[in-house]
């Protein structure tokens, strides 16, 4: 693919080389980081204005927490907001928040804990940008009643690759529900998000009320998850994935509510919302290569399980501790080595339990280590054409990328995956195939739709997006393409790629006018009859 230049890029560029969290596909590119609105709109209508625009060049980049290629484009621009990092405003009244999209969700906690606010919504990191969030459409362990990440945005603010549009363009999910719902799990693929406004969680303390159970395998683990669904807010089980014969599925379920403060003694109600972020520990950042494989990873499985209560009720945790114990270790996926590693993450719908269990049995035959195995309960999914949580088994691992026989394996797992009605994680899929992928996603011909008309000459793409072809569409010069229409009114003429905007339906339906188009197309429904 050839390089996009950046010599006159009205933000400043670097070469890069990246990768996602797995540390995995590296490629190299020019990254920039816009620091404000201005600049945003200034690259993007650089990457959309011939000479510059090249199809799939240019993706936008969170805190590059996907554990795969999604924030990569080789030879192209990789679209930081890093810069764009400011709380605007803060209702601390009804924890209405509005953030640019490279606010951390670290950084949302500390705002808001000390005024009772929480974020809705939180991944096992909290190194995650606003934007990034929105775009994976992040789940936690609180699915099954709150949802995911998107649920919880009220509005955002998006630029598309375009020569015209001078200002970010507003959504929400009742002015632009196709828009939104497109760009929720989008992957940053609909174009650059520049900040979002969210609705936080009143909390009465930034301790977690925690009980655990240890169960003697998958039946009981599953029988328990489904169990303390209905009793609390937060739950999740860490399997051991290494388990066999009668211990198949054994697990530490922990699950709790954040604690009142009648839950807390007289030092703690002092500073209910004491939260101290900091990582306690960092991870060298040379790892011998193997020295987390099946041995380790089984000792290490089963010193963790023996060493967990049978039962403990009301312990009281930090969020630190609950949410995000592996935050205390800074650039803790070094510790797989210089191959890094691959996170596996399928949902499969309730009445799939079998095919649960079947996914144990597969992992533990082929005796593919991996220490970080959660499995949890999603509650009703939301309408993003590509969010991936939807009511069912969610079961997520990390294997080191080197190990043996991984391939066939997470193959196989596809095919159960499939074979139930179920998908795997774009934010953490890293080998699936394409065809494959479009047996687990059936709206994603829906998406590929809409993303033909808001970027019409595939400036956006990313590593992740090319090799799963998220953007494929058929292309006819002379044939109409389906027309957007947000909450302004928008269409766009394919063949050049012009796009109108206004609030009047009339001048929506207008033909493209630009003169080196003469293609005569007009939208459909329109009583032009072009040129």
């Amino acid at each position: 693919m050839p390089r996009t230049s950046a010599t006159s890029s009205p933000v400043p560029t670097q070469p890069v080389r990246l990768t996602g969290w797995g540390r995995i596909a590296p490629s190299r590119a020019d990254l920039a980081a816009p620091a404000s609105d201005a600049e945003a709109v200034a690259l993007l209508q650089y990457l959309a204005t011939p000479p510059t625009s090249k199809s799939g060049t240019a993706i936008p980049r969170g805190l590059g927490r996907s554990y795969n290629n999604a924030a990569q484009s080789a030879d192209g621009i990789v679209i930081s907001s890093g810069k764009l990092n400011n709380i605007i405003s803060f209702d601390h009244d009804t924890g209405v928040v509005e953030a640019e999209a490279g606010v951390s969700l670290e950084q949302l906690m500390v705002a808001g804990l000390p005024h009772g606010w929480f974020v809705p919504v939180s991944p096992g990191t909290r190194q995650v940008s606003i934007g990034g969030a929105l775009a994976a459409d992040v789940h936690g362990k609180n699915h099954h009643v709150a949802g995911s990440f998107a649920s919880h945005v009220t509005s955002f603010d998006i630029l598309f690759p375009s020569a015209e549009q001078g200002a970010p363009h507003t959504v929400t999910r009742e002015s632009d529900p196709e828009l939104f719902w497109a760009t929720a799990g989008g992957m940053g693929l609909t174009g650059f998000i520049t900040r979002a406004t969210i609705q936080l969680k009143r909390v009465e303390s930034s301790l977690v009320a925690v009980d655990t159970v240890k169960t003697k395998d998958i039946d009981e683990t599953m029988a328990v998850l489904a169990e303390h669904d209905t009793k609390y807010g937060y739950t999740v089980a860490w399997s051991d994935d290494l388990a066999r014969g009668k211990h198949l599925g054994r697990s530490i379920i922990t699950s709790g509510d954040f604690a009142t403060l009648a839950d807390l003694n007289d030092r703690q109600r002092h500073d209910p919302f004491a939260f101290d972020p900091r990582a306690k520990l960092a991870a060298p950042k040379v790892f011998p290569p193997g020295l987390l494989n099946r041995y380790s990873i089984r000792l290490a499985n089963t010193a963790w399980y023996l060493k967990a209560p049978r039962h403990r009720e009301h312990e009281l945790q930090t969020i630190s501790q609950f949410f995000h114990p592996l935050d205390g270790i800074r650039n803790w996926n070094c510790a797989y080595g210089p191959g890094g590693f691959r996170q596996y993450q399928y949902v499969m719908p309730f009445g799939a339990e079998a095919a649960v269990r079947k996914s144990f049995e597969l992992v533990s035959a082929q005796r593919a280590p991996s220490f970080v195995t959660v499995l949890k309960r999603f509650g009703k999914a939301d309408p993003g054409l590509l969010s991936f949580p939807t009511a069912g088994w969610t079961l997520a691992l990390d294997f080191p990328a080197h190990t043996r026989g991984l391939g066939p394996l997470l193959d196989e797992l596809d095919k159960l995956v499939v074979a139930n009605g179920g998908r795997v994680y774009l934010a953490k899929d890293s080998r699936v195939s394409a065809a494959t992928l479009e047996e687990m996603y059936p709206r994603l011909p829906e998406f590929r739709k809409l993303r033909s008309v808001l970027d019409p000459a595939g400036v956006l793409a990313s590593d992740l997006s090319r090799r799963l072809n998220l953007l494929r569409q058929e292309h006819r010069h002379d044939a109409p393409a389906a027309t957007y229409r947000g909450a302004v009114g928008v269409t766009s003429c394919p063949p050049c790629g012009r796009r109108r905007t206004s609030p009047s339906a009339r001048s929506a339906a207008s033909w493209c006018r630009r003169a080196r188009c003469r293609s005569g197309w007009s939208p459909p429904g329109s009583r032009s009859t072009g040129r």
